[in-house]
């Protein structure tokens, strides 16, 4: 029998591209999310490659390209905001500017996911997975409000600090690299009149910046720094800004204006900059998929295409081996690992942006899969 209810933690990218293929493939998928609805805010993120094809076989290419940041280039100032230099070739968040690549803001490529699926889809909102016990025909899942239930798989798409991954593949200490600095992101009123434009200030190891989204109506700040690894509560929002004031105090530009603005924003983001490595990414019935499995991180700039490409494969292949989910999670590892691996590549021994990657090791990367066609999916 078709293993068809398929458990999903996660509703972001990878989450919300899989429910869309495995009900399109006649699979029953449920998706629990902690957050009480789509997650709002974030970066500007990159979909190129390959990438771009699963987004035109689900029928959102047009849509996602009219949401296109359609950033005219960038800036780099003193501390008393001198212009030092300007490119309007490339920019730290999506580089080279004249291509193919489609930047766009995290949550307009979310809500677009969650649009295609929603109709197909169980949503569990405001909901977490509190245990994981597998049998040999069923995954028993406790949840910490939903009554315990039953279900032939469960695919961990939560994340750098996947919860699935934790509780069927062991601590992430196990998993996770450190790759020496850290990311904030959060939304700011665009008044400094930036159109279409990236501001950035540097000092020391620290970076400062700050860029209008949304055809220029809000904008985000975005600090970064290099820093041996912290201790500290990656829940725990209130001690991740007091780690940013005490690491920026003294730091000059709208550093102090952003730092005051961070204290209220609704959409506050703080993590590593790190990598995920697994040998295997699937344990029984378990899997991972996207960051919780294979994260590349932000220095990469393909952390989202391989989110979306790993969701096409791992349901094409669920599809494709209705009988044998150990037979779809290999030939999904297998498909996927080269492509994984070239990819993660791009972020180790270099600097924390994608515009300094040469264009054709990014080109490279960003096409390094074929993507099957899989009747099943429709």
């Amino acid at each position: 029998m078709r293993s068809k209810n398929v458990l999903i933690s996660g509703a972001s990218v990878a989450g919300l591209t899989l429910a869309h293929w495995l009900q399109r493939a006649g699979f029953r998928p449920t998706v629990v999310e902690r957050a009480p609805g789509l997650r709002r805010g974030g970066q500007a993120i990159d979909i190129r490659g390959s990438a771009l094809g699963v987004v035109e076989r689900m029928g959102l290419l047009d849509k996602v390209r009219s949401a296109t940041t359609d950033m005219r280039g960038m800036s780099f100032v003193d501390a008393r905001g001198e212009e030092l230099s300007r490119s309007t070739e490339a920019t730290l968040t999506g580089g080279l500017i004249d291509n193919d690549d489609v930047e766009i803001m995290r949550d307009d490529l979310t809500t677009f996911l969650f649009d295609t699926s929603r109709y197909g889809t169980e949503y569990l909102f405001g909901d977490v997975i509190t245990s994981v016990e597998q049998n040999d025909d069923t995954v028993e899942v406790r949840f910490r409000h939903e009554r315990p239930r039953s279900f032939d798989l469960v695919i961990g798409a939560d994340g750098l600090h996947s919860n699935v991954r934790r509780l069927a593949f062991g601590p992430e200490s196990d998993f996770l690299h450190f790759l020496g600095s850290y990311l904030a992101i959060f939304s700011v009123q665009n008044y400094l009149g930036l159109d279409h434009w990236q501001t950035y200030h540097t000092s020391d190891d620290l970076l400062v910046g700050v860029y209008s989204v949304r055809q220029n109506t809000e904008a985000r700040a975005m600090l970064l720094f290099d820093s041996p690894e912290l201790d500290y509560d990656h829940r725990d929002l209130d001690q991740q800004r007091s780690i940013l004031a005490e690491r920026f105090a003294g730091v000059g530009w709208e550093t102090p204006r952003l730092l005051e603005s961070m204290r209220d924003a609704p959409d506050f983001y703080f993590d590593s900059m790190s990598q995920v490595h697994l040998d295997h990414w699937s344990n029984g019935r378990v899997g991972l998929v996207g960051d919780a499995g294979y994260c590349a991180s932000p220095r990469s700039g393909q952390g989202t295409s391989i989110a979306m490409v790993g969701a096409y494969v791992l349901a094409g292949e669920l599809a494709n081996h209705p009988h044998d989910h150990r037979a779809a999670f290999t030939r999904y590892q297998d498909l996927m690992r080269d492509y994984v691996r070239n990819n993660q590549r791009l972020a180790q021994n270099r600097a924390a942006d994608i515009s300094s990657t040469p264009p054709d090791e990014l080109a490279r990367a960003a096409n390094s899969i074929t993507l099957p066609d899989w009747p099943h999916l429709g």
